[in-house]
């Protein structure tokens, strides 16, 4: 079985992939199919979030004209891995969720992602993050 097609069902069902689909065209995307049920939207107006990309759903978003997972493949791997945590918190409660892990990782490393376990689970090095919060790096022989 294709688990990405239950994923991306379920994503639809949850109305997750829908949002991203409305935040997307709102920004004034240009939408591409991606692989595996991925929707990638690219030249996203507006400045927030602060993010190479970002998924909602199964919708990648970026800024950029030219997509940064061109050139990084390992983007795109870390962002369909938030499209299986929107599936698994069953789509919009990943919201706030995530706005809580955001808040504990900035409260325990001073950065918004090495804490953060949304982050962490989709894999930090795929997503340009540091390994290291910004308190540890400011500590000398301190290890994650």
């Amino acid at each position: 079985m294709d688990w990405w097609r239950v994923k991306a069902v379920v994503n639809a069902v949850n109305g997750s992939t829908a949002l991203g689909l409305l935040l997307a065209a709102a920004g004034g995307s240009r939408f591409r199919k991606g692989p595996r049920g991925l929707v990638l939207a690219i030249d996203y107006d507006y400045r927030f979030p602060v993010a190479t990309a970002f998924t909602v759903g199964n919708v990648v978003v970026t800024r950029h004209a030219t997509p940064p997972w061109e050139s990084r493949p390992a983007l795109l791997v870390h962002e369909e891995r938030h499209s299986w945590q929107y599936a698994v918190t069953l789509g919009l409660p990943m919201i706030p969720l995530y706005c809580a892990a955001v808040a504990w990782s900035y409260l325990r490393g001073g950065d918004l992602s090495t804490h953060n376990w949304f982050e962490t689970g989709a894999g930090l090095a795929d997503g340009g993050y540091p390994l290291v919060s910004r308190r540890q790096r400011r500590r000398p022989g301190r290890t994650a």
